[in-house]
């Protein structure tokens, strides 16, 4: 059997670091930390476990750092996590038989949960490579990605990921990608990560024209960053109430992105706030709100397509039943709802409450 080691680069990461270890440990046969200068319980905790224990200097280079903890193991394969990771689901015998298959490098299953305007809390799924035989190393100052010519397979290891939910990474990030930007002012994924950050930090109007440019650049195939960038630049564009340039880009991408839920689910939101923003105008748009979280349900939950958990399922089906209520139509909103507290969905149970 191949030997894997789990490594991990943190600083003050005793809030989640107990969390992850005690969860992943039995994935691996050891454990490797990188400490880049905690000042907080994260080193006593790493002790706990067990793990061999190194320390890095931070330079504003996350795979610098991650490179040099890989440095570290003396095992054939790695599975590199960060401390806000926590297993679901998945076993050693996974790794294992991946492993000795070769051939590939490993991706995770992640869902990120992030908290919206409204106050929920939803969850995105990604799929992300971490886990790599020895000699493979990462490129990228931030938003690292592994080097390598092996072909990635996904993994059935299911992760969630709480870190978006703790605020600060963000103004982190942005400042490592404006740099890296400068110095390739012509990546259109770095362009995809900065517009993607200033979107995540609710900063729309400076995020419009990073994302402008993303999308002047960007290839038309072969990117998996392609589809979540332009989907982001929908919701984007409906902030900054670009309504004309939203309905055009919506019309460009239909035939590329007919397939994945999000994109609906982002045209059904985008012509239903066009619409209350100029009922005149826009009332042409009405009968696609329907059409739109109808298709979301025929191509339901795709986790490959690396969207938000419930744009297939549950927010889909609550979305048409406001549709229906606010158009009189009860039953068929009462059938929805239900649809989505079946799901468990709790704002469906509310409404269903009320009507």
């Amino acid at each position: 059997m191949k030997t894997i080691g789990l490594v991990m680069i943190v600083k003050n990461e005793e809030r989640s670091l107990r969390k992850c270890l005690s969860r992943a440990k039995k994935l691996v046969d050891e454990i490797y930390i990188t400490d880049t200068g905690s000042t907080d319980d994260t080193m006593k905790i790493a002790e706990e476990f067990g793990a061999h224990i190194s320390h890095f200097q931070w330079k504003n280079d996350f795979a610098a750092a991650r490179n040099y903890a890989l440095k570290q193991s003396a095992c054939q394969w790695n599975l590199v996590l960060d401390a806000d990771e926590y297993l679901v689901s998945g076993k050693k015998k996974d790794l294992q038989r991946f492993a000795e298959r070769g051939g590939s490098a490993g991706a995770i299953r992640r869902y990120d949960s992030y908290r919206e305007e409204s106050g929920e809390v939803s969850k995105s799924c990604t799929y992300t490579t971490r886990f790599i035989p020895c000699g493979t190393f990462y490129a990228g100052r931030v938003h690292e990605q592994v080097v390598s010519g092996l072909p990635i397979a996904p993994l059935p290891l299911v992760f969630e990921h709480d870190g978006y939910l703790q605020g600060g990474k963000g103004e982190r990030n942005l400042e490592i990608l404006l740099e890296e930007l400068l110095q390739h002012p012509e990546d259109a994924y770095i362009l995809y990560q900065v517009s993607r950050t200033l979107w995540l930090m609710k900063e729309y109007e400076r995020a419009d024209a990073y994302f402008a440019k993303f999308y002047e650049l960007v290839p038309e195939n072969g990117t998996g960053y392609r589809t979540g960038g332009i989907i982001s630049y929908i919701y984007n564009l409906l902030e900054v109430k670009k309504y004309e340039e939203g309905f055009q880009l919506i019309e460009r991408e239909k035939e590329t992105l007919g397939e994945y839920a999000d994109y609906h689910f982002a045209c059904g939101t985008f012509y239903t706030k066009a619409i209350f923003s100029d009922v005149k105008k826009y009332i042409g748009y009405l009968p696609e709100i329907e059409k739109c979280y109808r298709r979301c349900l025929e191509i339901g939950e795709v986790p490959e397509h690396e969207g938000v958990k419930g744009n297939g399922s549950f927010k889909a089906a609550y979305n048409l039943g406001v549709w229906f209520e606010v158009n009189g139509r009860r039953e068929e909103a009462v059938r929805y709802y239900r649809m989505a507290k079946a799901d468990g969905y709790e704002p469906a149970g509310e409404r269903l409450k009320s009507l």
